[in-house]
């Protein structure tokens, strides 16, 4: 299957400079080429299909406003990402009323992580994980998608939610411990070595 849509694009870098000279075929395929896998990003942040289709509609007009300033061409599937993530976040930030990721928990104590919920977090099917994740309250998904699935630091989200850095590991830690009750309810308590 041809990524491009078009022998006319035989590369990603080729597709994103005629996306720059605003060809509409080509701003078509590279639309086709990111809409399933940030698609499915955005409902990671998402409370509902819809809102996710919203978050990645707003978060591709972003991308092709700014796509004249990009220089890496190399980076483009990371920048485009991270562009759709940041989409989400602000879109988070501006619906929700509650506050609950603004609260100064800078002096809690922070629990290590156990061994053992990493190894059942790797065992997971990652859609059970992902289903899992959803039923989280706002404040807790959102720190959670964003470090344990995104691979951010409690610094970058820190910073990306104008939070502190205790803020973001203490909301880890709670929404972790949610979770970590929400799998012993579905009976996953233990990770089984394959």
């Amino acid at each position: 299957m041809n990524l491009f849509r078009s022998k006319k694009y035989s590369s990603l870098p080729d597709l994103v400079l005629a996306c720059q000279r605003q060809e509409p075929s080509a701003q078509t395929a590279f639309y086709d080429r990111y809409k399933s896998k940030l698609l499915g990003v955005c409902v990671r942040y998402a409370k509902t299909k819809a809102e996710a289709e919203d978050i990645f509609q707003e978060g591709f007009i972003k991308v092709f406003k700014s796509l004249n300033e990009v220089r890496d061409l190399g980076a483009i599937d990371s920048w485009v990402k991270s562009v759709v993530i940041r989409t989400a976040i602000n879109y988070y930030n501006r619906t929700t009323k509650e506050q609950q990721l603004h609260s100064s928990l800078d002096n809690v104590q922070y629990e290590q992580e156990s061994d053992d919920y990493a190894k059942i977090i790797d065992q997971l099917n990652v859609e059970v994980l992902l289903n899992m994740i959803s039923q989280l309250p706002d404040g807790y998904r959102m720190i959670i998608n964003l470090h344990l699935i995104d691979g951010y630091t409690h610094s970058e989200i820190a910073q990306m939610l104008s939070i502190s850095d205790g803020t973001s590991r203490s909301q880890y830690l709670r929404g972790r411990n949610l979770l970590m009750k929400k799998l012993q309810e579905k009976g996953i308590t233990q990770y089984e070595i394959s």
